[in-house]
């Protein structure tokens, strides 16, 4: 009698595990390397634990993933700016959205911009102007911030046209960046220059400072929406619970 209950219940735990198989569904995420890096990468495994739920994440500047989702090859599309500012963006790279009532963006958090330096850079605090002044290029030597006599090199990644535009409007108060820049597409590869260099200095999310030191510096926060139409699917609206929800143990600053 106990071997037939324990095949009974064996089949049964087979069964539910075949149906939440079968009801278990792919949801096509595009994110800018913020809400990439601080959200959807963490909280991935342990949503795909909870619902049986797939991510497929395409990761792509801010711009470039509302426009695969405007075209249908995504579910929800994520950005590291204001819904406004990503229209700006945009319109500035001659996609115009012309009703923008037609899409559902919802606040799913923030995310703060730090600043990497080399870990054997000598600098420990930047000041709110001193960081200005560096990006802008009118601070260019590492003494005038009382580090050594060395020519600042800056790296920034013109593929991330969010946090690019969010830094600019946070730090440098609408000020345009420096021209003579270091221009590497992802913040991994940001982190790896200033990995490289002892001079370079860079901002984005959290993973900047992977080998990399993090100075005493203002905070710079920006929210993280996604973009939705006005009917969201039910699985993108699963994805949108768990990470205002439960998820949130699991998502970096």
């Amino acid at each position: 009698m106990k071997t037939i209950f324990n095949s009974s219940v064996t089949a049964l735990l087979m069964l539910l595990i075949s149906l939440a198989t079968c009801f278990a569904e792919e949801i096509k995420v595009t994110a800018g390397g913020a809400p990439a890096d601080s959200i959807i990468k963490p909280i991935a495994p342990h949503f795909e634990k909870a619902t049986g739920d797939k991510i497929n994440l395409i990761f792509g500047g801010a711009t470039i993933s509302f426009k695969v989702f405007d075209r249908g090859d995504s579910d929800v599309a994520f950005a590291g700016s204001s819904f406004d500012d990503l229209l700006a963006a945009l319109k500035k790279d001659g996609y115009e959205v012309k009703d923008k009532s037609a899409y559902k963006p919802v606040t799913v958090g923030k995310s703060q911009i730090y600043i990497a330096l080399n870990k054997d850079n000598p600098v420990k605090t930047l000041s709110r102007e001193q960081v200005k002044g560096i990006f802008t290029g009118k601070i260019q030597s590492w003494k005038e911030v009382g580090g050594n006599d060395e020519p600042i090199m800056v790296v920034v990644s013109t593929q991330n046209p969010a946090t690019m535009a969010a830094f600019k409007k946070l730090a440098m108060d609408g000020e345009e960046y420096l021209k003579d820049t270091i221009d590497a597409p992802t913040f991994p590869e940001i982190a790896n220059a200033v990995v490289s260099n002892q001079n370079a200095i860079g901002f984005g999310p959290y993973t900047i400072g992977e080998g990399n030191k993090l100075p005493q510096a203002p905070e710079y926060s920006r929210p993280v929406i996604a973009v939705t139409r006005l009917n969201t699917p039910a699985k993108v609206q699963r994805l949108l619970d768990y990470i205002k929800g439960d998820g949130q143990k699991y998502v970096k600053p």
